[in-house]
């Protein structure tokens, strides 16, 4: 079995056994002997739980988001996420409550980061801002949607997913292409043309 298929058999047994009781009872023999996996083999893939349930939910994430990473699109790839979390709510609402939202943000800030970095690349493509900003603009956002998103699981999934996508889109309308104006820098090369963005003081 291959590396990525022995993780998803643990990622399987992991939210099986969900069903049945929560996470902070759910042992490595548990999972191990759900699917039959030796816990050697655990070890080899996974330091502990902790460690499988941050790659699944950030491999969950990421398929979510796969494909739907630019201006056009990444209102269908938020949709996508909201609803994955939904269909995995026992598995969610358990991290949920069993782990710290430190430790949860931990795992989803590089993945909607990716999200909203490729969107701010786009929109700052005729603009002359350097990639710290337009990395600082980038986490911004996605620490604001993943807390918009965690709200929402701590209300038990209640609102529409639909309905909270396209509050964050009216919100988020024109906001990207603001900050990147605000940190553009005066008389800089244009963000991916030929040469770099001069060094200097950040613009207020």
């Amino acid at each position: 079995m291959s590396s990525k298929l022995t993780k998803r058999a643990l990622e399987e047994s992991l939210k099986r056994l969900l069903l049945e009781k929560p996470l902070g009872k759910i042992t490595i023999s548990d999972i191990t002997d759900d699917c039959g996996i030796s816990r050697m083999t655990f070890y080899y893939h996974f330091q502990d739980i902790y460690d499988l349930v941050e790659w699944s939910c950030a491999e969950d994430a990421a398929r979510a988001i796969a494909g739907n990473k630019t201006a056009e699109t990444w209102q269908t790839g938020l949709l996508d996420t909201f609803l994955s979390l939904r269909e995995n709510k026992p598995f969610i609402v358990s991290i949920y409550r069993d782990m710290s939202r430190e430790q949860v943000e931990r795992f989803l800030v590089p993945v909607v980061s990716d999200l909203v970095k490729d969107v701010v690349d786009e929109h700052a493509a005729r603009r002359s801002v350097r990639e710290q900003d337009r990395d600082f603009i980038a986490r911004f956002f996605a620490h604001a949607l993943i807390g918009t998103v965690l709200d929402w699981v701590a209300r038990d999934m209640r609102d529409n997913p639909q309905q909270l996508v396209q509050r964050i889109a009216t919100i988020s309308d024109g906001a990207i292409e603001t900050a990147l104006d605000r940190l553009e820098v005066p008389g800089g090369y244009v963000a991916g043309s030929e040469g770099n963005v001069p060094e200097g003081p950040l613009t207020p």
